[in-house]
């Protein structure tokens, strides 16, 4: 069993050798969470294990038993209210995406980071973002949205 974005979900013993990123999209069928470069370089299968922002790419099914996942897809329900999660208004005010590919894995990576820092400074930004690619490069908007979200929240 995992808890995913809220649920608890049962996991078939044949499925402990599964990558976390391939039971999400092929088996829970969320398709949010993105397959980049399966070698965890890129951030764009980044989810949150117990909070914290991990490339699901890189885990088995057999190292989150018991564990709580979110996803993109559960990020919204992270906040005390209704609605998105700052950092998705915060993406959406600065216009951040472009092709959008990479961007579930850019917000759960700035979640993550707004929730063990939430007073990050620009270097603390680069430093907290670094290791997610965007092939559009819309670094500075990212950037921009990040300490958006931290000064609204």
């Amino acid at each position: 069993m995992i808890d995913l974005n809220g649920n608890t979900v049962r996991v078939e013993k044949a499925l402990y050798d599964l990558s976390l990123l391939d039971f999400i999209r092929d088996h829970a069928l969320l398709k949010g969470t993105k397959y980049g470069c399966g070698q965890g370089l890129c951030g764009a299968c980044t989810v949150h294990l117990d909070g914290a922002a991990q490339r699901a790419c890189q885990l088995s099914m057999s190292e989150v038993l018991g564990r709580n996942v979110t996803t993109i897809e559960g990020l919204s329900a992270l906040t005390d209210g209704d609605g998105l999660h700052p950092v998705q208004q915060a993406w959406i005010t600065e216009a951040v995406p472009q092709c959008g590919y990479c961007q579930p894995g850019q917000l759960m990576t700035a979640a993550a980071l707004l929730s063990e820092n939430p007073v990050p400074n620009d270097a603390d930004i680069r430093a907290g973002m670094n290791g997610n690619i965007c092939r559009c490069g819309t670094y500075d908007r990212i950037r921009r949205a990040v300490a958006r979200a931290a000064r609204e929240t």
